[in-house]
């Protein structure tokens, strides 16, 4: 007979924002919780996005006024909890005279009957009162408003084709997405959740009023007992409905792939800038990890969860063709050190497109003895939200279980103020000054307050033990491996950091050797 404290609260399928989202949420509450992921944490999708914390403002010629308006709300309820990894940026708005609408959205219907002349044609009027709208929705504090930019005397107008003489510029927030899964679930792991990475779910099956889920890690398979379970599994939550559960669901998933390619940096100011395509669709260029830029996304219709997702030739020319319209110097396919790409499983309602699909969330739950809660869709800045609402339609399981909190807490290394962040950096260089600033903004920015745990009682660059190059040493992997969850060279190098794109093919696998050498 199965005791009462050999059953858990909560078991969550997926490693993925969303599951981190809800393990932390839960765990908070007082309630306990296992997180199951089959690979590394954000190893999936929620490590492919385009890497921000944004309303969305293309939404809104959708009319997704209340997905907008979350979204804004979220941004800095998100930015004031993790200073380090997200940080405010402002988006350059180019008006290109050949910008179209999608033909597919509302408002561009609306305009074809009003101003057929326009031939599809955004007007600067139009965008105006859209960022009117984007600077109102949120009630923004921290983020500075909406302006008007003077290509001809901007600096931002120097990359740019001589053409495009105006813009808007607004603002969003830049975010490492795989930090801030590993920060969830990290806190999470710290209110008492267990945090169970490379461990497969295979089958669940209701009995009585409990799940018995089994699973399979490296040392075999075995079961663990939940009284509800989540389905947070993002591009496979209808894999786990149909295989691993057995039920039915009437709503499902369409995957769609968003691929991204890096390039040496286009420009030399810190803004990022947002494009808008003939083909109605838009692009991001956004300053990325100090001398490169990302350019993203596309959206491209994607087979199935288990085809691992990777920018075609094509996709990386349309984003070089694209970005050709604004700016002066060619890029070129040689130019390209890296892509990477995500599947978002966008909730299928219908849509005609994929650009179309929307980004909402939706939760179903099936109480039937066992409550299953399923999690369709979602995207990055409503993370939070969708935790809370998963956690509110549990709430009648659970009803000794605490209150909402996560607003305003802050996740491990994070607070602080979003403006302190310079005077942290100093700090650090002040205290282990062997640092150059390079290595101390960058330890900031990916550790916040605790850098200095990761660099302990050192006191000169060899204390940190063996140095693989680009200012990673052994004391740094030393805590992604006993604090991060990372296990392998790919862990530490394009998800705990974006150090990949700086280290040679020796210095990688001698990485590598180290993990090796845990086992």
């Amino acid at each position: 007979m199965t005791k009462a404290k050999d059953i858990v609260d909560v078991f969550v399928i997926g490693g993925g924002v969303n599951g981190a989202g809800i393990a932390r949420d839960a765990a908070g509450r007082g309630l306990s919780v296992v997180l199951a992921e089959k690979g590394d944490l954000a190893s999936g999708t929620s490590s492919g996005s385009t890497k921000l914390f944004h309303g969305g403002l293309r939404y809104l010629e959708y009319f997704k006024v209340r997905l907008v308006r979350e979204s804004l709300i979220e941004r800095e309820v998100l930015l004031r909890a993790m200073p380090h990894i997200s940080w405010p940026m402002r988006f350059v708005l180019p008006l290109h005279p050949d910008m179209r609408f999608p033909q597919d959205t509302p408002v561009a219907k609306v305009l074809g009957l009003l101003m057929p002349w326009a031939k599809g044609r955004r007007p600067a009027w139009v965008i105006r009162l859209g960022l009117f709208f984007y600077d109102t929705l949120g009630g923004r504090k921290i983020l500075p408003a909406t302006g008007s930019v003077d290509l001809s005397k901007d600096v931002a107008g120097l990359p740019l084709v001589p053409k495009i003489r105006r813009a808007f510029e607004y603002s969003d927030c830049w975010v490492d997405d795989a930090r801030l899964v590993l920060l969830n679930a990290r806190d999470a792991q710290a209110r008492g959740a267990r945090i169970l990475t490379r461990t497969k779910v295979t089958k669940a099956t209701r009995e009585g009023s409990n799940w018995c889920i089994t699973v399979q890690d490296q040392n075999g398979s075995h079961q663990i007992r939940a009284r509800a379970l989540v389905n947070a599994a993002g591009p496979w939550v209808s894999q786990i409905v149909d295989d691993v559960v057995q039920t039915n669901s009437r709503e499902g998933v369409t995957l769609v792939r968003g691929s991204h390619i890096i390039v040496p940096r286009l420009y030399d100011h810190d803004r990022a800038y947002f494009l808008q395509g003939s083909d109605g669709r838009i692009i991001f260029t956004i300053p990325y990890e100090q001398d490169f830029t990302l350019i993203g996304t596309t959206d491209e219709a994607h087979e199935t969860a288990d085809q691992a997702p990777e920018c075609s030739p094509e996709e990386r020319d349309y984003l070089i063709d694209f970005a050709a319209q604004y700016f002066k110097e060619p890029i070129t396919p040689q130019d390209v050190v890296w892509t990477y790409s995500g599947v978002r499983p966008l909730y299928d309602d219908g849509a005609s497109s994929a650009t179309a699909a929307t980004r909402d969330y939706v939760l179903t739950l099936k109480d039937e003895g066992a409550p299953l809660l399923n999690v369709f869709g979602g995207k990055i800045t409503t993370y939070r939200r969708l935790a809370e609402a998963a956690l509110g339609r549990l709430g009648s399981f659970f009803p000794k279980a605490g209150a909402a909190w996560t607003a305003g807490v802050a996740l491990p290394g994070g607070a602080f103020e979003v403006a302190d962040k310079p005077e942290l950096i100093t700090r650090l260089k002040d205290d282990f000054e062997f640092l150059t600033d390079v290595w101390a903004a960058r330890l900031i920015r990916t550790y916040g307050l605790e850098a200095w745990q990761v660099l302990g009682a050192a006191r000169s660059h060899p204390d940190l033990g063996q140095d693989f190059g680009a200012t990673l040493t052994e004391a740094e992997l030393r805590w992604m491996h006993g604090q991060e969850f990372a296990q392998t060279a790919e862990d530490a190098l394009w998800r705990r950091t974006k150090l990949g794109l700086r280290l040679d093919q020796t210095q990688k696998e001698a990485v590598q050797e180290w993990f090796d050498a845990q086992r």
